[in-house]
This record gives structure tokens, C-alpha cells and sequence, in this order.
């Protein structure tokens, strides 16, 4: 395939020395911390702000922090699982919970992607496409055991959410905590495309944009159900998936031609989540 695949969450594993908090000061008195995986970093994205996490100064959370003023501090990095927000991360990257505060004012959280293994599953259809570039190879390897696995890694990834929701609550009470879910990543009326540099076949696109849907429901489910906002940057990016041409996608192929991760926002997608994220705020407004 050629370049390193990377999926909903990130496949990119921190490198390098091991980064602190990267906290940018404003004039506003809002304490932002923006927390997750690459899709929240931003990698390859310029310009790349910290070699360990590969996150970029025009990351959704940089450009949040601009629009509102707010004093952020990201400590956003690919690679992560739920399990690094409470645990030291690779090359020593310190838990993402550890930037919070009971002074924190606002989180924002794009997480689970990694934890469900999605960048193996693209992995694993781009290799079986050639056994049937017309069928459903992929997803009749994920469900040929009469189970959908990648179904039931989702519904094993709730809880792991879940517990990330209630820790950040403990240890900042304040907080209005936002979910930030994943961005529409395949062409949403399940009709794929045919390009070397989107090496699926034909009948797998509209499964794993199923997938995707459904990681983003449990988000939002988990969301709600542990005093959260949940943020649909799916919508908002329809029509500009992998699938588009180079203007029009707001989500990079397998071979990246503007710079991103494969398989994951450039710029102007991650501008696109932005928006989602700040339109979220401005209909909750926040007492502390």
C-alpha cells in the first residue's frame, strides 16, 4: 500500500522525545484542554507543532481556541486509546487527564477509533481487495463467524468511554465536556470509488462506512448518557469524503495529495470540524 495506513483514531504512534502539555495563551479567560487521538492532532497537517504527537497549530482545537479566545492547552496525540488518558503514553507522554484541572473550563475529547482497531480493519480490506474487488471480502472476513467483530469491538469500547466521560468529570467539575465524533470518511450513499489510492472494494464501502456510523452513535450515547455534548462532524462533512476529488476532499485517500495522515482530515477538514465544535457551544451556552 505504501504509505503507513491510518484510520478513524489514528494509527500513528507518538514519536520522538516525549512532549509536554503544549499550552497556548490568549487574552480570553476560558481554560481550554483538548484531549484525544490524531483526529484532534491533526498530523502532517502544517504546521506540526510537536514531533511526539504529531499535532498541528491547525488542529480543530487550535482553531476553537482562536475563534473563542481561550487559553488551550492540547495535549491531543495520535496513537491514543482510551487507556492513555490515565496512563503514560509512548516515549513517555504523560496521561492526557493529567492537563485537567477543577480550573479547567472546557474539554474536548475525540477518542475510541484506536481502541476498535479501525485502522487495522482498513488495513486488513485494502489487502483482501484483490480477492474481490466487486464483492464484500472485508466484511465477509468480520462477519463470516455469524458476529460482526468490528460491531462488537464498538459495543467493548463503550465502557472505556464511558469511564474516560467520569474521569474527566472528577478532575474537572467545572468543565463542559464536548465529545468531538469522527468525520464522514467514505461516500455516505455507500457507492465507492475505484482509485488506486482507495484501495477498497467495491462492496465494502458501504459496511465500513456503516462501521463508522456506528462508532460515532456509541459516542454520542455515551455522551449523553455521562453529562456530555456530543459533536456530529459527520454531517457537516458529507460530500467531501476520501472519494472526492483534490479541492473537493476534506478527507485524504490512502496516498495523501495534500498534507494529512491517510485516511484523515487535512486542513480543511479539520477547519470543517471546527465549525461543528463551535456551533455546538453556541447553542449550550455555559455557566460555571
Amino acid at each position: 500500500m505504501g504509505a503507513v495506513l491510518l484510520s478513524a483514531g489514528a494509527v500513528l504512534a507518538p514519536t520522538g522525545t516525549a512532549a509536554a502539555s503544549t499550552a497556548t495563551e490568549s487574552r480570553g479567560g476560558t481554560d481550554y484542554v483538548a484531549l484525544g487521538d490524531s483526529y484532534a492532532s491533526a498530523p502532517l497537517v502544517p504546521t506540526q507543532v510537536d514531533a511526539a504527537c504529531l499535532r498541528s497549530s491547525q488542529n480543530y482545537p487550535s482553531l476553537v481556541a482562536g475563534s473563542r479566545g481561550a487559553k488551550l492547552t492540547d495535549v491531543s496525540c495520535s496513537g491514543a486509546t482510551t487507556a492513555d488518558m490515565t496512563s503514560t503514553q509512548t516515549d513517555g507522554v504523560p496521561a492526557q487527564l493529567d492537563a485537567l484541572d477543577r480550573g479547567t473550563d472546557l474539554v474536548t475529547v475525540t477518542i475510541g477509533g484506536n481502541d476498535i482497531g479501525f485502522s487495522t480493519v482498513l488495513g486488513t480490506c485494502a489487502q483482501l481487495t484483490a480477492t474481490a474487488p466487486v464483492g464484500t471480502p472485508c466484511q465477509t472476513h468480520y462477519t463470516g463467524t455469524g458476529s460482526d467483530l468490528v460491531s462488537d469491538a464498538i459495543d467493548r469500547s463503550a465502557p472505556k468511554v464511558a469511564q474516560v466521560l467520569r474521569d474527566i468529570h472528577r478532575r474537572a467539575p467545572h468543565a463542559q465536556v464536548v465529545v468531538v465524533g469522527y468525520p464522514d470518511l467514505f461516500p455516505d450513499d455507500g457507492v465507492g470509488c475505484t482509485s488506486k489510492t482507495v484501495p477498497l472494494a467495491m462492496g465494502d464501502f458501504a459496511w465500513v462506512r456503516d462501521k463508522e456510523k456506528e462508532l460515532n452513535a456509541m459516542l454520542a450515547r455515551q455522551a449523553r448518557k455521562h453529562g456530555a455534548r456530543y459533536v456530529n462532524t459527520y454531517t457537516p462533512t458529507i460530500g467531501h469524503d476520501l472519494c472526492k476529488p483534490t479541492g473537493e476532499r476534506w478527507i485524504e485517500s490512502f496516498a495523501p495529495e495534500t498534507p494529512a495522515a491517510p485516511v484523515h482530515p487535512n486542513a480543511t477538514g479539520e477547519s470543517a470540524m471546527a465549525i461543528a465544535v463551535e456551533s455546538t457551544l453556541a447553542r449550550h451556552t455555559w455557566h460555571r
